[in-house]
């Protein structure tokens, strides 16, 4: 008899009377509670081109709910942040920010939008000087900042600092502390994957105001959805022979989609996702949670993850309150 396939959770349902507001994004769905906090159920939905591809990912959510607690824990001493309890594998509880509509964009090498935006002849990206004489997947002499829009819906978009406060996104004591706190984020992340045996390439931090003004850390960090990671072990080498540097992060399903002719643009189809494609993304996923973590990834009973999920929140909430 062949094994159980492992059940997906492509939608929570989470009922309480709590609960003032439900949003849905593309892999997450938060519910926002009367007493300022705020729930992050990470769905096993996973989504590439702003486009929530058809089927579910197996354990996807747990692994970025899990590394993401991790990682806001293993951080919180260089930038405080939103969260404060993690009551189920899918699930992170903290305080509800307001977001500041900017994504603070680091990059430590020239990967991925900076190398297609270096490749067209550009020699700055909003408004970070980028040098001469750079190759793809080069290490820059010193992280950058390179925000963009937060987009509601649709494409999030380059923005400079100047337009940043121009458009009153936010104030500078605002945008000082948040590249306080993303420089420092992204040394700290740097460090740690170092020490297990990456390199933290480029990702992006989001913040939000809490309900006294200060600005936090919110959602997800250094997770394989939100940031790119090379292989440390060989990539001197694979640079000098100009070669493709080994990663582990969510690009392999943008390649993968690309090779089958899908970008995201109007009447393009997404190709076929069979059970070994799906299977492959929830191995890679899976390692580099070990990796980043240093600890076995123990699946979490996948059985009836919704009602599993309500009813780890019904127990915290009756215990908290």
């Amino acid at each position: 008899m062949s094994p159980t396939k492992p059940g997906t959770l492509t939608r929570s349902e989470f009922v309480h009377p709590l609960v003032s507001n439900v949003y849905r994004g593309k892999v997450r769905d938060v519910y926002t509670l009367s007493d300022g906090r705020i729930i992050l159920v990470a769905s096993d939905r996973i989504s590439a081109f702003d486009v929530v591809l058809p089927r579910g990912i197996p354990h996807k959510g747990q692994v970025l709910s899990q590394l993401s607690w991790h990682m806001l824990q293993a951080t919180r001493h260089v930038a405080p942040n939103w969260a404060t309890t993690s009551p189920d594998p899918n699930v992170v509880i903290g305080e509800a920010c307001s977001t500041v509509k900017v994504e603070m964009v680091v990059r430590g090498y020239l990967a991925g939008h900076a190398w297609r935006t270096y490749q067209n002849g550009a020699r700055s990206l909003c408004g970070a000087i980028l040098p001469e004489g750079l190759r793809e997947n080069d290490r820059f002499p010193a992280p950058i900042i390179t925000p963009s829009t937060k987009a509601d819906v649709g494409h999030d978009e380059d923005i400079t600092p100047q337009q940043i406060l121009a458009d009153g996104l936010c104030t500078k004591a605002e945008w000082e502390t948040m590249c306080r706190y993303a420089l420092a984020l992204f040394a700290e992340g740097t460090r740690l994957a170092e020490s297990r045996g990456l390199l933290l390439v480029d990702t992006k931090y989001e913040f939000g105001r809490a309900a006294d003004g200060r600005i936090l850390l919110i959602d997800e960090v250094h997770t394989p959805d939100s940031s790119r990671y090379f292989y440390a072990d060989g990539y001197e080498e694979r640079q000098v022979r100009g070669e493709r540097q080994k990663q582990l992060s969510k690009e392999f399903v943008r390649e993968w989609l690309i090779a089958g002719g899908f970008m995201g643009k109007e009447g393009q189809e997404v190709p076929v996702m069979d059970d070994a494609f799906v299977q492959s993304v929830t191995d890679r996923y899976v390692e580099l949670y070990e990796r980043i973590t240093g600890t076995r990834f123990v699946p979490a009973d996948t059985q009836d993850i919704s009602g599993r999920v309500q009813r780890a929140l019904n127990d915290y909430l009756a215990a908290a309150n």
